[in-house]
């Protein structure tokens, strides 16, 4: 009991803490401290650089397991960028002229290591609207001169029905058609027929033949890349400009490049959508759901796409009686809007009077535009399908620019059935006033923000409505 009570009021002694636990060494005790271990939830941290479309850049430290999707949610952020679910990011090999989207759940850090050390390759963080496009509109995808299914299937297959096959592991549908395929370790280019099918990229030696003894193996996509050839005919003299390889992962030159070509942009593009569909398959249905997971009424292969920004924001309203509506005639949405420019070009002349400077609101309309995200001041024809082919060749991406043949004009660029289409937008002085118009003088407007904004609700002499236009964003 003495014992007992005695080692109570030892307890009682308030401790006293150890100014030097460093050099205790008891058993109980690890000499070094918590924060000189490993963690076990650490993750390791890396930084990578992206670039933009006027080669600006950004360093980033990212964890060594990010994805190229959580790679763009970061950089939206932090530019304050609207998510429209088109952000993409882009490998662009330098040395080969090759480049490709990179998929949204693909490891950064992976594509990286594929790199060689003395190549100057680079990210790029830009839209891509046509990345996903396959799942909204296959129509556009898979022309039915190119794709045949297999015989157990029924022959009536709407377009839905081909990518549900496409998506599943029992069936497949066979792409075939001519391809211009560069002879390994030579400089020429010979056409072949070639079949698309579960197990891989095959051509014919014997014209269309499709039979197993007249099928040759040419590649298969586990170990490789899928790239878009974007100097084809510079670098590897490429019969036309539609071009795309296959790159193993771990090479770096040329040599292991498998190069095919198509004929036109269709045909590459039904080529490149059906491969990435074999090589990734559920997963690219997953990415694409990714952004309406959560909402109701989202059944697989029946999304309803949402709508672009600008249709949004863009409808033709009538605010003059005691209830606002919404203008459907597009007859009359032009005339109130034809009407509502000259009323504010007037309101702005009153209020620059006041300064002596009416001329000088005459003078800002002329250059109003050139603030504008669609418009690029000075760039060539081949500069502007090239800026149009990287934002995705989907009906309605446009741009504006300054015309080359001719200094008084502009140019409008657009994107329509895999094309990409130049119309001229000519100036015309009527009463003292400059007008602009697409059609010679019947629609006209007083600048080229009121033309753009109504072709981006009506498409009037266009082949489609302006949607979505290309910009060079910065970081």
């Amino acid at each position: 009991n003495r014992r007992k009570k005695k080692d109570d009021n030892i307890l009682e002694i308030p401790s006293i803490p150890n100014p030097f636990p460093e050099l205790c060494c008891s058993p109980f005790a690890s000499v070094l401290s918590a924060s000189l271990l490993p963690k076990a939830t650490s993750r390791k941290k890396q930084v990578i650089k992206v670039y933009s479309e006027d080669d600006t850049s950004r360093a980033l430290e990212v964890p060594s397991d990010i994805t190229a999707r959580d790679v763009c949610q970061l950089l939206i952020l932090k530019n304050h960028y609207i998510d429209d679910h088109s952000w993409t990011l882009f490998e662009q090999l330098t040395q080969t002229g090759l480049g490709r989207a990179i998929e949204d759940h693909e490891l950064v850090m992976e594509v990286q290591s594929n790199w060689v050390m003395e190549e100057e390759n680079k990210l790029y963080f830009r839209k891509n609207y046509a990345k996903y496009e396959f799942f909204k509109n296959p129509l556009s995808f898979f022309p039915d001169h190119m794709i045949s299914f297999p015989s157990e299937t029924d022959a009536a297959v709407s377009h839905s029905g081909v990518l549900q096959m496409f998506l599943s592991s029992s069936t497949y549908p066979e792409i075939h058609g001519f391809l211009h395929a560069k002879e390994q370790g030579k400089k020429s280019w010979k056409k072949l027929y070639f079949l698309l099918r579960r197990s891989g990229l095959y051509f014919s030696t014997k014209g269309t033949s499709k039979e197993p003894r007249h099928l040759q193996f040419f590649c298969e996509f586990s170990n490789s890349d899928m790239y878009m050839s974007l100097t084809g005919k510079k670098i590897s003299g490429a019969p036309t400009n539609y071009g795309f390889c296959f790159k193993p992962n771990k090479s770096g030159g040329t040599r292991d490049l498998k190069q095919l070509c198509a004929d036109d942009e269709q045909s590459r593009t039904c080529w490149m959508t059906a491969i990435r569909l074999l090589k990734y398959g559920m997963q690219l249905y997953q990415n694409y759901m990714q952004p309406y997971q959560g909402r109701s009424g989202c059944s697989p292969l029946n999304v309803t796409p949402m709508r672009s920004i600008s249709e949004n924001s863009l409808v033709a309203m009538d605010f003059s009686g005691h209830k606002s509506r919404i203008i459907e005639n597009p007859t009359e949405a032009l005339s109130v809007a034809v009407e509502e420019g000259l009323a504010w070009r007037r309101r702005g002349c009153l209020r620059l009077n006041s300064h002596g400077s009416p001329i000088a609101m005459s003078n800002m309309g002329m250059s109003i535009h050139r603030s504008q995200s669609w418009f690029h001041h000075k760039i060539s024809r081949e500069e502007a399908q090239r800026l149009i082919l990287q934002h995705g060749l989907v009906d309605g991406v446009f741009l504006v620019r300054d015309s080359q043949s001719n200094p008084k004009t502009f140019v409008l660029s657009l994107s329509h059935g895999l094309k990409i289409k130049h119309f001229q937008i000519v100036p015309l002085e009527d009463d003292g006033k400059l007008f602009y118009t697409l059609d010679d003088g019947h629609t006209r407007f007083t600048d080229l923000i009121q033309l753009v904004e109504f072709y981006q609700l009506n498409k009037g002499v266009l082949p489609c409505k302006l949607k979505h236009y290309c910009a060079r964003i910065a970081l």
